[in-house]
């Protein structure tokens, strides 16, 4: 085999073709300016996800007429915004709000609530960390999409007499620019808003929409996350002369709209217009999942609106309120009706609070500190008023048991289910004598109904209570908890609250006290009809247990409120029952009743008669034509 030698020729050439292979390296290298031109506009480019549409990411040029170049090919008349413009922020305040305004897109980042906080005692903001969003979107003349929330405005800080005012203009120069302006008065948490254009008529295009786009994710600030997102939280708006909410996982498109609301059980953030929107869409997002509680959001709220130029221009006098839900406070912003938003139920359950309980709460918070106090005052004003009811109830009862005797002896008298219609009759027939109707003992119940439904909806969105405190109960606005469970239990909680279990005891010894009552006012059992007397056995046990779950995650307040209540309304039966009502002159006046002649029939109840008679007619014949 051939021994192969070292080539020195192939070892030179070796050596050349390094050499100039390393002077082409170093010969060629790419100009730094050049490449750092070219890096930067492709930083532009790169951020952006729509063509012609300028973005957050701003580059830096080391060549201003570079910049002027690049600025003015993204945002056209717009460009000095961005090349004069920088991040900054200004601030306006009173004793009641602060609000922080950035430069970058004129919108307000941080609004804070003074004078309250978290349940877990933190500064309670309804704005902060890029939770919300206002953006104009709109098109150019020479064809470019432009975000104002991407854009730098130039803040302008004065003071006109006691109200702050602060100017966010968009340039294009001194003379044509788009302005937020901002005008807080001490001691509101109404803050003027006005969106204006100057000179934009040849800037703005007027066939391209304008859209106006507002969103916020809404902060949890109490301690019952579940209940105040579930129950308390959503996103309200106000068309012509209605009010009305939009259910979480709903889109809905509204015209004439007044003002849009994005609620949080006691804190609420609202936009108001002059203008009124018209083909507006609002969504309402929630954003808690598999009833998790340690989360940051409870929904997110969503507006978006075309703006109109008018005369080529736009104007819009606005307004902005980032405060609590109370209605002793909404309810002085005349002609808003900003109050429907503190929740205080429809019809006859709103009027009541608005016009008996508020008043009567008001007037008691002007003698007493003490929440809890005032609750069990409340409580017993209104027991007190419904005690007529309560009497009036237990005296029908008291007469259906002294003609109760009378009334079994028909079942023996009209036996089997072809005497039924007939046994209806003189049942009714001898209640009439005795002046007893079974609608007396039933309409008092259901005259308690507003009430109860009212307060419910009274105690859980009442602003004053919220973070007082009352025995063991921190907050009356939410649960009291006595005891911490290991485990969650369905539909009851991983708490246990004393106060729901002392108004399910209440409840308890109400019915068990109520159901011979119950069953005076019910005519004996009548073949082939269900037996109510056991049916409200069943109740007795009921009513309490479900009490105790349904309560166990609400305001503390509303379990006090139904604890006294029931207290109250056992003594009130019990004084009734030994010092009021007397069964013996009962049974007299009913025998004096029956020696009276019958008075004449109404014709709703000579109606009633006849019908009854006729379909006892009928069920007679089919007898007869059956055998």
């Amino acid at each position: 085999m051939e021994q192969k030698k070292f080539d020195i020729n192939s070892f030179i050439g070796m050596l050349l073709l390094g050499g100039i292979l390393l002077y082409w390296i170093n010969t060629t290298k790419p100009d730094e300016t050049t490449d750092a031109s070219t890096n930067t506009e492709q930083t532009v480019d790169s951020t952006n996800n729509t063509s012609n549409t300028f973005t957050e990411n701003a580059p830096v040029f080391e060549n201003d007429s570079l910049k002027q170049v690049a600025y003015t090919n993204k945002l056209g008349a717009f460009a000095q915004s961005a090349i004069n413009g920088s991040e900054g922020t200004s601030v306006i305040e009173n004793e009641l709000v602060k609000l922080i305004v950035s430069n970058k897109g004129g919108q307000i980042i941080e609004a804070e609530i003074k004078n309250y906080k978290t349940h877990d005692s933190l500064p309670l903001y309804m704005v902060k960390d890029k939770n919300a969003s206002f953006n104009i979107n709109f098109g150019t003349t020479d064809n470019r999409i432009l975000n104002t929330k991407d854009l730098f405005f130039e803040p302008s800080l004065t003071k006109n007499g006691e109200t702050t005012v602060l100017s966010m203009k968009l340039k294009v120069s001194d003379t044509q620019f788009l302005e937020y302006r901002y005008e807080m008065k001490p001691k509101n948490y109404m803050v003027n808003f006005a969106v204006r254009s100057q000179g934009l008529s040849s800037v703005i295009n007027s066939s391209t929409p304008i859209n106006l786009d507002w969103s916020l994710d809404g902060y949890a600030h109490e301690k019952s996350v579940k209940t105040e997102n579930t129950m308390y939280s959503h996103l309200y708006y106000k068309t012509e002369d209605d009010v009305d909410y939009l259910n979480a996982g709903k889109s809905e498109v509204l015209n004439d709209v007044d003002w849009i609301s994005y609620k949080q059980h006691f804190f609420t953030s609202i936009l108001l217009t002059d203008t009124p929107f018209n083909n507006t869409t609002v969504t309402s997002t929630d954003l808690i999942k598999n009833e998790e509680i340690d989360t940051v959001f409870t929904k997110r709220y969503e507006l978006k609106t075309p703006l109109e130029l008018a005369s080529g221009e736009l104007n819009y006098n606005m307004k902005w309120f980032y405060g609590p839900s109370d209605y002793n406070l909404l309810k002085t912003f005349k002609d808003t009706d900003l109050d429907h938003t503190a929740d205080l139920g429809w019809g006859i359950f709103g009027f009541l609070n608005r016009t008996v309980f508020y008043p009567v709460f008001n007037f008691l918070k002007g003698f007493l500190s003490n929440y809890g106090l005032i609750i069990i005052l409340m409580t017993i004003v209104v027991r007190i008023i419904m005690s007529p009811l309560v009497y009036k109830s237990y005296l029908s009862s008291a007469k259906m048991k002294v003609i109760r005797p009378e009334l079994t002896a028909l079942n023996d008298k009209y036996p089997g289910k072809e005497n039924a219609m007939k046994r209806q009759q003189e049942t009714m027939a001898i209640q009439r004598k005795a002046g007893v109707s079974m609608m007396s003992g039933c309409i008092p119940a259901i005259l308690q109904m507003p009430v109860f439904f009212a307060l419910f909806k009274f105690f859980p969105t009442n602003l004053a209570l919220r973070q007082e405190n009352f025995l063991w109960a921190n907050d009356l606005s939410s649960y009291d908890m006595i005891y911490q469970l290991p485990i969650k239990i369905p539909f009851y909680g991983d708490h246990v609250s004393l106060f729901p279990i002392l108004a399910s005891v209440a409840i308890f010894f109400y019915m068990k006290m109520n159901q011979s009552q119950q069953a005076n006012m019910q005519p004996p059992t009548q073949e082939g009809m269900p037996d109510m007397g056991k049916m409200m056995k069943y109740m007795i046990y009921f009513s309490p247990i479900m009490m105790l779950f349904f309560f166990n995650n609400y305001a503390s307040s509303l379990s006090l409120y139904y604890f006294i209540s029931n207290l109250l309304t056992i003594a009130i039966m019990l004084v009734i029952k030994n010092y009021v009502i007397d069964e013996d002159k009962i049974h007299a006046q009913i025998e004096e009743n029956k020696k009276k002649p019958e008075k004449k029939k109404s014709k709703f109840r000579q109606k009633i008669d006849d019908a009854m008679k006729q379909a006892q007619e009928q069920q007679a014949q089919q007898k007869k034509g059956k055998k």
